[in-house]
């Protein structure tokens, strides 16, 4: 995982400064500077339009700041993060420090180190190139952001991993990694215990030689909140016996994104020391083809006893999911939360960049969302439509994995899900992407970790 600089005690010398200017404060500012800066301005055709920037020399030459474009007031939380990020992606590199008042400095300084991750694991003799460095404006909460930084960088870097590095194995090695530095606990689920105990997370995986498995981390605080999130690891989905066409399977190594979120999510939660007694779940498998794959037509019993007719091999995560919040609710946590690459629907309804939310209680959803929105990880509310709900019907068994038609595909699955939970009102299911399929300034094509700190942000109002 990338180091996450810290610059807060950095020395200024040398660093140049960041003039963040408006499009209405740009008049007053450019009549501020001298003649030769003036004409340079005027001659480089340079407009206030954000995310536009330019070096500023003096009479030498030489570079002594940056003018930057933040374009027309107000402007949110959001737009602040990605002009960050962007600067992150386009500066040369170097030391800078913001020259006067930012709004939102600290979104600004967290987009500016989000903005600068990159994955170099596979490129022969290649290391991280010197991305540019931001000293931290004293209104930054440093532990924050480098923690927030820390986790995304970990989830990015294992859903960029490709699948033969990052299999069951590979999963629940990086979570006794975390389990080591975090002064945590892992607990491992394998072989025939799995199948006693989680038939429906041993079924998906027993067609892959890649022993299926459930991680189970805890983090013991007696007598704090009780939260428990779980997070799908398919490590890789071919979609099974139902299997993906080439196109639909070329970013399965992906399909474990939940799991790299809740990873990160749990060193953010301990590196922030929210007082909470924390325990996260990973069913941890690959879905494969062999002659020992589950089957269209099969009937499972889940842990939970309701028995499962599968109508679709390729609806495997809901599956997994459902054992392991089927044990999460035995312990009755005070908050239960599942990150899920789940549904491709969810893509269709609201895109790659704004995952959907489903809870049993509106309440909690609207909680979740305002401290979202704050922290620039942004969610969009979904409803549990009971009158889907026998669309899950099945003429032998309890339900089926999968209904017909693929109406509704993304609020179908979470009421699947809902079906293992004990307490809805207790439960957030966040159907994530964990994907940039196209490269942009400060979001580099690959993995995206989604929901964290939206997730942790809401720990910490509530427990902290």
């Amino acid at each position: 995982m990338q180091d996450v600089p810290s610059t807060r005690d950095a020395n200024p010398a040398g660093t140049l400064p960041l003039h963040c200017i408006s499009d209405g404060q740009y008049p007053a500012w450019r009549g501020e500077q001298s003649e030769t800066l003036r004409k340079w301005l005027d001659g480089s055709g340079f407009a206030p339009e954000r995310g536009r920037w330019m070096l500023l020399p003096d009479a030498s030459g030489q570079a002594v700041g940056v003018l930057v474009a933040t374009g027309k007031e107000p402007f949110d939380n959001r737009a602040v993060f990605w002009l960050g990020a962007a600067l992150a992606d386009r500066l040369p590199v170097g030391r800078y420090r913001l020259a006067g008042p930012l709004p939102a400095e600290q979104a600004f300084v967290l987009g500016f180190l989000h903005g600068g991750y990159r994955f170099a694991r596979y490129r022969s003799g290649a290391t991280l190139q010197q991305r540019p460095q931001l000293e931290f404006p004293p209104s930054v909460d440093a532990r924050y952001v480098q923690a927030a930084t820390g986790a995304s960088n970990l989830a990015r870097d294992l859903i960029n991993t490709p699948a033969n590095d990052m299999g069951p194995d590979e999963l629940e090695h990086a979570a006794a990694r975390l389990t080591e530095r975090s002064g945590g606990e892992l607990r491992v689920v394998r072989d025939a215990s799995l199948a006693g105990q989680f038939p429906l997370i041993a079924a998906v995986g027993q067609g892959s030689p890649r022993a299926p498995r459930l991680l189970d981390l805890r983090f013991a605080r007696v007598g704090a909140p009780r939260i428990t999130l779980v997070g799908k690891g398919v490590c890789f989905d071919t979609g099974g016996l139902d299997m993906k066409p080439s196109a639909g399977m070329a970013l399965m190594k992906k399909d474990m994104g939940g799991a790299a979120c809740v990873l990160g999510a749990a060193q953010m939660l301990r590196e922030l020391d929210v007082p909470i007694d924390l325990r996260v779940l990973i069913p941890a498998v690959e879905n494969s083809v062999d002659g020992n794959a589950f089957r269209p037509g099969d009937v499972w019993r889940s842990r939970k006893g309701l028995s499962v007719e599968i109508t679709n091999t390729d609806a495997e995560g809901r599956l997994v999911l459902a054992d392991a919040l089927a044990l999460a609710s035995e312990a009755t946590p005070d908050l239960l939360v599942d990150f899920a690459t789940l549904t491709g629907a969810a893509r269709v309804a609201l895109g790659p960049e704004l995952p959907p939310v489903y809870s049993g209680s509106p309440e909690l959803v609207r909680e979740l969302l305002a401290h979202a929105d704050a922290v620039m990880d942004p969610l969009w509310p979904m409803p549990l439509w009971d009158a889907y709900d026998e669309d899950l019907s099945s003429r032998i068994a309890d339900l089926n994995n999968a209904p017909a038609g693929g109406m509704a595909g993304s609020i179908t699955a979470a009421l699947f899900l809902r079906r293992f939970v004990a307490d809805p009102g207790r439960w957030l299911h966040l159907d994530i992407y964990g994907w940039n399929a196209r490269e942009r300034p400060g979001r580099p094509q690959g993995a995206e970790a989604q929901g964290i700190r939206a997730v942790v942000e809401l720990l910490r109002q509530r427990f902290a």
